[in-house]
């Protein structure tokens, strides 16, 4: 997510890192770059014009105090200005606590908006609430039946009436979800391949009609400033109320990402990194700013390990870990919950420094299912002592696994050095330390 951009910025900083104080040359030559960069990065020109006005300003006849360096000093001028830029705050989902929620999804054909709207709805239904997903998408072929397929998927039902007016399927559903007990109706909209005013006028009747508690619209932030541009064309229009980020992790220049909040003057709500069902996120301005600067988002790695992890599974692999019993039965539930968590390139992005460590090489995202096919190959008494796996095991584990043999040395290798990493860690008593401490709250 955002990968070039965070590289490149961080270069930039370095270069005024190792001054002993602020100046206003070494000030405007960082921020000169950093403002090309911006551009590259297929950032609105006025806003990055803006964005480097406001550090400017800030960073002029800034006192540096000798607990700081002048490269710390900017970067939290940066940090906190590009937090501004891209909201201040987060923007919480507007839900009616009495009567139904009414949310309207709507965007271009592509941008992920039927996906999206089925990821709310496994969200919401997280929450505690009854949703209800409304196919009110007629002109795009097979677009009712992907969203009966993902309703069904996260047992949520789908409301259709096939191919007839849009804003009478919308109003029809909410006497459907008044007799049936759904206090949330996301209706997903029709797209199309650009913005024109009969998509327009249908979303603009069906918000009307419904009395819609929040209209979102989906864009696709890999389009850059096309996707800006139809934002605004969309909120002229219709006048919603927030902005979804899909694709964001295949983004890495994220002109999208930080000028569409400033241009068409409404939150970013929710981002989305990926396709499946649990990969989206609620978006914070400050999180995103710290990945950006490749400070990580440490809160939100914390949080996905939360949702993610079974309490009794994570109970019974502490346990293993206290008492260097730690084996590959163990190892392959720890991927589970990994996986649960999402790609390992959105998991990286969230620890500090990650990106910086890892700019070179490539994250091979079936790395673990091949671990997986490793170890499902072995029997239970070879994953819990490893040790028996002499030639012939290792062929068979091999074969079985559709892997070579060095994949199989290779995975018992690493598993082997891990043992001894945490049987050091056990004798010096940091795992107990670093174990015993739960409940750790983040402010």
């Amino acid at each position: 997510m955002l990968e070039d951009l965070s590289l490149k910025i961080d270069k930039a900083l370095k270069k005024i890192t190792g001054q002993g104080k602020l100046t206003e040359k070494n000030i405007s030559d960082t921020l000169r770059e950093i403002r090309i960069i911006l551009l590259d990065a297929d950032v609105n020109f006025r806003v990055a014009k803006e964005f480097i006005d406001k550090v400017t300003q800030k960073a002029l006849g800034q006192e540096v105090l000798a607990s700081i360096t002048p490269g710390q000093l900017i970067t939290k001028i940066i940090y906190d200005e590009l937090t501004e830029l891209l909201g201040g705050s987060n923007s919480e989902l507007t839900l009616n606590p009495t009567g139904i929620t009414k949310i309207i999804v709507v965007g271009l054909q592509g941008s992920g908006k039927t996906t999206f709207c089925s990821k709310l709805a496994k969200t919401i239904k997280g929450y505690g609430r009854k949703p209800l997903l409304v196919a009110a998408d007629i002109y795009r072929p097979a677009a009712i039946e992907q969203l009966k397929t993902l309703g069904e998927s996260i047992g949520v039902p789908v409301y259709s009436q096939g191919i007839i007016d849009p804003r009478d399927i919308a109003k029809s559903s909410l006497d459907y979800a008044k007799a049936n007990g759904f206090n949330t109706v996301i209706i997903d909209t029709a797209g199309r391949l650009h913005v024109d005013e009969q998509l327009m006028s249908e979303v603009a009747d069906i918000k009307k009609l419904t009395e819609a508690n929040e209209t979102l619209f989906v864009v696709d932030s890999m389009t850059g400033q096309d996707a800006v541009n139809s934002a605004k064309a969309f909120n002229e229009k219709v006048d919603f109320d927030g902005i979804v980020l899909t694709k964001l992790d295949g983004d890495s220049r994220g002109g999208c990402a930080l000028s569409i909040r400033a241009v068409v003057g409404k939150p970013i709500k929710f981002i989305s990194n990926g396709e499946k069902l649990e990969m989206m996120d609620v978006f914070y301005p400050d999180r995103l700013a710290s990945r950006i600067l490749g400070k990580g988002d440490v809160i939100s790695l914390v949080e996905k390990a939360q949702q993610s992890f079974d309490d009794k599974e994570a109970e019974k692999l502490e346990e293993k870990f206290r008492k260097n019993k730690f084996d590959l039965e163990d190892f392959l539930t720890q991927i589970r919950m990994i996986k649960k968590m999402g790609s390992l390139s959105s998991i990286i992005g969230m620890i500090p420094g990650m990106n910086k460590a890892i700019k070179n090489e490539q994250i091979d995202e079936s790395a673990l299912v091949k671990v997986e096919a490793i170890i499902h190959s072995m029997t239970k008494e070879e994953r819990r002592n490893p040790k028996i796996l002499n030639g012939n095991r290792r062929k068979r584990i091999s074969r079985g696994s559709g892997t070579s043999i060095q994949d199989v040395n290779r995975l018992l290798k690493q598993f082997a050095e891990m043992q001894k990493m945490m049987s050091k860690l056990n004798q010096k008593g940091f795992m107990n330390s670093v174990l015993s401490k739960k409940n750790i709250k983040f402010s």
